[in-house]
């Protein structure tokens, strides 16, 4: 079989709903079998961005909120939306200074990820942001955040606690724990 070429064969697709930041279209489909079915896509209009901002004394910004879909609070790493036709870089600088107030003179991508591929599109990158400088938050209306410095092996062992739940914060933060092994950073 060649690993590239789609089993799915879409036969009618319709727009279900439609806003600023999200699509969802419903396909009619044949699935790989050759048997008729559905298939819900999830398109999000902006990429996912993370960054994890570390210091020189090893600490780490978490940022909590309380996740409206999740119907609980979340500690994460600071991150947000960023537009397609943007660079990715900027997004990840303007969400750091929107969320903690900190500016970095070094960026470093550390991770590339597909979210929920079985149901969404939508792709995330991080960013390690080094060489920190502190300025004042400047928040979304939409966000009411919490700010926490601990040191990067709290954060770590966070993941490992099940305290940190977010997808892009554990895999951007299982990366510097990796990177830190390998003797990278």
């Amino acid at each position: 079989m060649d690993t590239a070429e789609n089993p799915w064969k879409i036969l009618e697709s319709s727009l279900q709903y439609d806003n600023r930041w999200i699509r969802v279209t419903e396909h009619q489909v044949l699935n790989p079998a050759g048997n008729p079915g559905i298939y819900g896509v999830v398109h999000f209009k902006n990429l996912a961005i993370g960054v994890v901002a570390l210091d020189d004394d090893g600490h780490i910004w978490l940022v909590g909120q309380y996740r409206f879909p999740l119907e609980q609070f979340s500690w994460e790493i600071p991150e947000g939306g960023g537009p397609h036709d943007e660079p990715p870089l900027r997004s990840a600088q303007r969400e750091l200074l929107e969320e903690t107030g900190l500016k970095a003179r070094e960026w470093t991508e550390i991770v590339h990820m597909h979210l929920s591929n079985s149901v969404s599109d939508e792709r995330g990158i991080v960013y390690l942001a080094r060489g920190l400088e502190q300025f004042a938050p400047e928040p979304e209306e939409t966000e009411q955040l919490h700010l926490l410095r601990i040191p990067f092996g709290t954060a770590y062992q966070m993941v490992k606690n099940h305290e940190i739940t977010d997808s892009l914060s554990i895999a951007a933060i299982q990366k510097i724990r990796l990177m830190m092994l390998e003797g990278e950073l």
